[in-house]
C-alpha cells in the first residue's frame, strides 16, 4: 500500500459529520484509502438520507487485512452502539461508544496500520465529562504526549493559543515562561518538519493594548524575555502585540502564525477572516491528527446546508503526506 490509509472516527452519532463527508468524497478522490469508524447501522442510515452510494466493505476490527484496504470501497470498522427505545443517547452509552472508536484508532496506529486520523466533530462537554479541557489534550494523554499544542492551519496564516479551553479567570496564573516557550518550539519544529517552510510568528500580549494596572504585567516581564531569547536560537519571533491590533490586514500579511494567550484571543478573529477555510491540527505527537475546525452543530442535521470545506481540507492535507 502505498499511500497509508486515513482514519476517520464519525465522532457524534448525532453530528453534520456523515453529510460533509459524503460532499467531500463526491467531490474529490483521494489516493489514501480511508477508514470509517463509526456504527455501521448510523452509517447506512446517513447513506439513505442523503442519497450517498458507495459499496462498503467491514473489516475485521481483530485482524486487519491491509491488502483488502483500498478505495473502491468505503472500508469501515463497525463499532457497537445501542440506540434507547426512544431514540435518546444517554452520556454514559455514548462516551463508550466514543471511547471506543478512539481506543480501535489507536490500536491500528500502534499496530502500524497508520498515522493518519482525522476525528469528527465531538461534544466535548459529555465525552470528556471534565477530565479533559479537549479532545487535544484527550489525545495527548491517550499518546502520553505531555507538551502539544493545538494549531488552527491556514496555508496563509494560523493561530495557536497558549492556553486552550481554559476558563478565562484561570488563564493569567497558567501563563508561564515554560508553557509559552514550549508552544513556540512546538510551531517552529512543525512548520520545519512538516509544512518545510520557516514559521512567521508573532507573539500576543495577554492585557488589553499589552498594559495592565497591576504591579506584575505579563507583556512586560515574560514575552519580551521569551522572543529575545528565541530570537537568538534563529527563530523568527516578534511582539508582544496587542490582540486588538494584530489581525488587520496590514498586519497580519507580516506573519505566518499568531501565537495567543488564549483560546477566543486568537481562535475568534481568525474565524472571522476564514470561516470553515481551516482545520484543526494537533502538534507534537507521534502521528498526524487533525479535526475539521467545527462542532457537531446539531441544528443544520438534515437540512443539507453544511459546509464540507474544512473536510475537504483536512483529508486533502493528510492525502498529501
Amino acid at each position: 500500500m502505498k499511500n497509508k490509509p486515513i482514519l476517520l472516527i464519525a465522532g457524534e452519532p448525532k453530528s453534520i459529520f456523515f453529510e460533509i463527508l459524503f460532499k467531500a468524497l463526491k467531490k474529490k478522490k483521494y489516493k489514501s484509502p480511508l477508514i470509517l469508524i463509526c456504527n455501521k447501522k448510523i452509517l447506512i442510515n446517513q447513506m439513505k438520507l442523503y442519497n450517498y452510494k458507495k459499496k462498503l466493505r467491514i473489516l475485521d476490527i481483530k485482524n486487519i487485512d491491509k491488502r483488502k484496504i483500498n478505495n473502491n470501497y468505503l472500508n469501515v470498522l463497525d463499532i457497537h452502539f445501542k440506540e434507547s427505545a426512544r431514540k435518546i443517547y444517554h452520556n454514559k452509552l455514548l462516551r463508550n461508544y466514543l471511547n471506543t472508536s478512539f481506543n480501535i484508532a489507536f490500536k491500528l496506529i500502534d499496530n502500524g496500520v497508520t498515522n493518519k486520523l482525522i476525528n469528527g466533530p465531538i461534544n466535548k462537554t459529555n465525552f470528556l465529562n471534565r477530565k479533559f479541557l479537549g479532545i487535544t489534550e484527550y489525545i495527548s494523554n491517550k499518546f502520553k504526549k505531555k507538551n502539544t499544542g493545538m494549531l488552527i492551519y491556514n496555508k496563509k496564516l494560523s493561530v495557536c493559543p497558549v492556553t486552550t479551553h481554559l476558563p478565562l479567570k484561570m488563564v493569567a496564573k497558567t501563563i508561564t515562561k515554560k508553557l509559552i516557550s514550549e508552544k513556540i518550539d512546538l510551531i517552529d519544529n512543525f512548520y520545519k518538519k512538516h509544512l518545510k517552510i520557516k514559521a512567521k510568528i508573532a507573539v500576543t500580549g495577554l492585557n488589553p493594548h499589552c498594559e495592565s494596572i497591576s504591579r506584575f504585567n505579563e507583556d512586560e516581564k515574560i514575552i519580551p524575555f521569551l522572543i529575545k531569547k528565541k530570537m537568538k536560537k534563529n527563530i523568527n519571533i516578534k511582539g508582544p502585540y496587542s490582540a486588538d491590533t494584530i489581525f488587520l490586514k496590514q498586519n497580519r500579511k507580516k506573519f505566518n502564525i499568531i501565537l495567543g494567550m488564549y483560546h477566543d484571543q486568537v481562535i475568534g478573529p481568525f474565524k472571522s477572516i476564514f470561516e470553515y477555510d481551516a482545520i484543526n491540527i494537533t502538534m507534537g505527537l507521534p502521528i498526524m491528527r487533525i479535526s475539521p475546525d467545527h462542532g457537531p452543530n446539531i441544528s443544520m442535521i438534515g437540512k443539507n446546508k453544511s459546509n464540507p470545506l474544512s473536510l475537504i481540507k483536512a483529508l486533502d492535507f493528510l492525502d498529501k503526506r
